[in-house]
């Protein structure tokens, strides 16, 4: 059974009720959820999962073995629910708001270099994305005032939709040059920063580019002939 993915529509709500639909040694599955799934460079949420005056720690969240399936990975020793009880599931927000932050500045960071995405991580409070760069040169400090001036600027984020048949005729939109976006379902997410940066993805984003702060450029390295990290942290 699939899961209603709420953090999809709406990457600000943090807390959800929901049904069990099924346990295992491998996480409980819920009907809805606000958790989203380790995937596409991004963690999975953590948090805490409520019934029957009952509190536990949900220590990761992921993708099941079926198409559309989350599974809320309990801490050790937790209590499980049981299938059809009704469940309160709130995310760390603070620690889900950091990655909101910084995997929007990793888009905006796509739109500062002119080269394809090989790979790339949003971590807590920090990211890093790998250029197929080839001969192509980069001078740490103009990306690091360009990528500052663009957060600054606080242009609006926002989530579209696109059929699979719309997305096979535009990839131009695809970046990542390792990892395609999903298909298959239908249609494909966009997140779109109108004139600055469009291309598919189905992780979290803060609606504004000012949301994310202030960004420094740690280190830029050498991964290869032709591939370049660049590693980026919050100035807090």
């Amino acid at each position: 059974m699939s899961t209603q993915e709420l953090f999809r529509e709406d990457g600000y709500k943090a807390v959800c009720t929901a049904i069990v639909t099924a346990v295992d040694e491998a996480g409980v599955r819920l009907d809805r959820t606000v958790f989203y799934p380790n995937g596409g460079g991004q963690p999975g949420d953590t948090g805490r999962l409520t019934f029957g005056g009952t509190s536990v720690d949900i220590a990761d969240t992921r993708k099941g073995a079926a198409p559309g399936e989350i599974l809320h990975v309990l801490a050790p020793g937790s209590v499980a629910p049981a299938v059809g009880d009704e469940v309160t599931v709130e995310i760390d927000w603070a620690r889900r708001h950091r990655f909101m932050r910084m995997h929007t500045c990793l888009h905006l960071l796509t739109a500062c270099i002119p080269a394809g995405v090989t790979g790339g991580q949003v971590s807590d409070g920090k990211g890093r994305l790998d250029f197929d760069m080839g001969e192509l040169e980069i001078d740490r400090e103009a990306v690091e005032t360009n990528l500052n001036a663009l957060i600054k600027a606080d242009h609006p984020v926002s989530a579209t939709w696109i059929s699979d048949e719309e997305m096979a005729a535009r990839p131009d939109l695809v970046k990542t040059m390792s990892v395609k976006p999903p298909s298959g379902f239908g249609k494909v997410r966009l997140i779109d920063i109108p004139g600055v940066d469009l291309q598919p993805c189905g992780g979290t984003h803060v609606a504004r580019t000012g949301e994310i702060g202030p960004v420094r450029i740690e280190k830029i390295e050498n991964k290869g002939k032709r591939n370049r990290r660049v590693a980026l942290a919050f100035v807090e």
